[in-house]
């Protein structure tokens, strides 16, 4: 006898992330669509924070993803399956830096003004310089202290979630997000008008 699929929406919502995790490495493919619908939008936004270029987001949430597959067994069934998946998510945009042609895509991708629906041109002017000063002040971090300042003071999650997600001791996560605030204030402060 093999384990029950999650047959509907009402079901699946009452199964905790270990349980869905476990499912899925039991090849329950439903499972994984339901731990989709429950984190994509947090893992969206880290691989798109971390400097992702908006042509290739959907690529590495998706293959993140994909990757659960193969590692739903080796979750440690933690109240929420948020922190695993964002750790999932960095590696992913670490191999997808690596790659030479997604490079010159991403690249592409930045040089392209993103479009905004803002109510006056003053105002658009506006959101696209603070946007830009933002962007180019995030960017400027080296790769480390963006990976904790994106996922502790953009996500909200916790410094010891961090560490493990990220395989630091607790005290290098506090450090790097200091200095990136440093960094990021400094920044931001030579770029106002």
């Amino acid at each position: 006898m093999g384990m029950a699929r999650v047959r509907g929406p009402r079901e699946a919502e009452k199964l905790t992330d270990a349980e869905l995790c476990a499912r899925v490495a039991a090849a329950d493919v439903g499972a994984l669509g339901q731990l989709f619908d429950r984190h994509v939008e947090a893992v969206r936004r880290v691989v798109a924070r971390l400097g992702v270029g908006a042509a290739d987001v959907d690529d590495v949430v998706q293959a993140t993803f994909l990757d659960v597959l193969g590692a739903a067994s080796s979750f440690d069934g933690r109240a929420s399956a948020r922190p695993w998946l964002v750790g999932m998510a960095v590696i992913r945009v670490r191999r997808h830096r690596r790659s030479l042609a997604r490079l010159a895509a991403r690249l592409a991708v930045w040089s392209r003004e993103p479009e905004r629906v803002v109510e006056t041109p003053e105002a658009s002017a506006e959101v696209r310089q603070r946007a830009r000063r933002a962007e180019k002040a995030l960017s400027g971090l080296s790769e480390k202290k963006r990976e904790v300042f994106v996922l502790v003071a953009l996500e909200g999650l916790p410094g010891d979630e961090v560490a493990r997600t990220l395989g630091i001791p607790v005290a290098t996560v506090w450090t790097r997000l200091h200095h990136a605030r440093l960094e990021l204030r400094a920044a931001l402060s030579r770029e106002e008008p």
